[in-house]
């Protein structure tokens, strides 16, 4: 049958949304975000085992007021990886850590600025910052959507 208004016709040029529906899809989307939620939430943790080193390393970075900075961040990064991981809040858990990396990644690994010999270093740990922005905004982008195994 060929759609007949407008709206049809968009609609039915459109990709289906995806859905959690194939063969492990969601138990792949659990590891995903464990794995990713975990790693940041780890992150996180150590701004408050090792806030003194931290805050040292982010103060010979320009960022103002480390020894607060680095504690606020290190529970945005908290609260964002759990919540990731454990399917809660999604919304907000990946909404902060896109805030947190967008905020943070430029000045902490100013490649541009760096001397040379710091340079594939801070680039290194930028461009993974970078890709763990666009994981970010992908759950973010999803995270409307009921995730499987989320616990709430």
């Amino acid at each position: 049958m060929l759609p007949t208004t407008v709206s049809e016709l968009l609609v039915s040029t459109l990709p289906l949304q995806a859905g959690f529906d194939g063969a492990l899809t969601g138990e792949l989307f659990l590891l995903g975000r464990l794995l990713f939620g975990g790693v940041l939430a780890f992150n996180g943790l150590n701004h408050f085992l090792d806030a003194e080193s931290m805050a040292g390393y982010a103060g010979a970075k320009g960022v103002p007021a480390p020894g607060l900075a680095v504690p606020v961040t290190g529970g945005i990064l908290l609260f964002g990886g759990l919540g990731v991981a454990a399917g809660v809040l999604p919304t907000l858990a990946a909404g902060a850590l896109v805030v947190f990396l967008v905020a943070t990644t430029p000045v902490m690994h100013n490649f541009w600025a760096v001397p040379e010999e710091q340079k594939q270093g801070e680039m290194i740990n930028f461009l993974k910052n970078v890709a763990m922005t666009g994981a970010a905004l992908a759950l973010l982008a999803i995270s409307t959507t009921a995730w499987p195994y989320a616990l709430a």
